[in-house]
């Protein structure tokens, strides 16, 4: 997911998506132990969405001040 698409997105959009992203880095963290994995680098990836999403939301927060 690119920034650019998540600054399209609105708040309740992002918030959404955030928690989606949680429950998906969970599900991969459990399959990661039975070692199960097809995409080695999805945990990786989902890590850095949800920074991604975090640091529009801390940005969006900081200009609205």
């Amino acid at each position: 997911m690119k920034a650019s698409e998540i600054r399209d997105m609105r708040l309740d959009e992002r918030q959404q998506k955030l928690a989606e992203l949680k429950r998906q880095l969970f599900a991969l963290r459990g399959q990661a132990v039975t070692e199960n994995m097809a995409n080695r680098y999805a945990i990786r990836n989902v890590r850095r969405d949800i920074a991604r999403i975090q640091t529009i939301i801390r940005q969006d927060q900081i200009k609205g001040q």
